[in-house]
């Protein structure tokens, strides 16, 4: 894999190959994906090793019913983008945790005037379509993950909190509605990620993009 064959040419990496996305996929479809894309996807790294992405948020866009969601989405740690606005520095780290058996992921969008917005969230490898999302105080939601326009896309089947070892379905008029993100190669080595929040009543609440490079750790 080249994943693979990259973290052996730089010594400051310790990964395995990872799997666990391709296999929610069909292999065509998986194939069909940019090597890039492919790469980012297919590397475990190890102890406290992590990948980071490093650019900025091109823009961002909520209506006022969607700031409505964002702000009672504090709650369970303030997932979704807070406010509308313009271009600003951003940065993601992706780190493995094998207690959860999944990824970590931390997002960091800088405000002006204001304290960077942070999201934490764990991606893992459960559940009825094989992976989830969750947030805090045991709040996720299902994903499913497609591939469309050489483009890798999850979208929210649906939501649930967990208590104890139950795990509840949230009702639809507890959600901000259907959750893409949609990561796509761009040019000049960068790539991008397309978030929107539709909702069945309201229509799109929240579009943000947001253009981020390959570093090392």
């Amino acid at each position: 894999m080249n994943a693979l064959r990259q973290a052996i040419l730089d010594p400051r990496l310790a990964a395995h190959e990872d799997d666990r996305f391709r296999a929610l996929l069909s292999p065509q479809a998986w194939a069909s994906l940019p090597p890039a894309v492919q790469r980012r996807f297919s590397v475990r790294l190890d102890g406290a090793q992590s990948a980071v992405y490093v650019g900025e948020v091109a823009s961002t866009h909520v209506t006022f019913i969607g700031r409505l969601f964002a702000q009672l989405a504090r709650l369970v740690g303030a997932p979704l983008p807070l406010a509308s606005g313009g271009r600003t520095a951003s940065a993601v780290m992706v780190a493995e945790d094998e207690r959860i058996g999944g990824q970590l992921w931390t997002r960091i969008y800088a405000r002006d005037g204001q304290f960077p917005q942070v999201i934490h969230s764990a991606k893992r490898f459960d559940g009825p379509t094989g992976i989830e999302e969750c947030v805090g105080l045991g709040v996720g939601m299902a994903l499913t993950i497609h591939v469309e326009s050489r483009a890798l896309v999850f979208r929210s089947a649906h939501y649930f909190v967990r208590i104890g070892a139950r795990r509840l379905h949230l009702p639809h008029w507890l959600t901000p509605g259907q959750i893409e993100v949609v990561h796509r190669e761009e040019r000049d080595d960068r790539f991008s990620f397309t978030l929107t929040v539709t909702h069945r009543l309201f229509g799109e609440l929240i579009r943000q993009i947001a253009f981020f490079r390959d570093t090392h750790p």
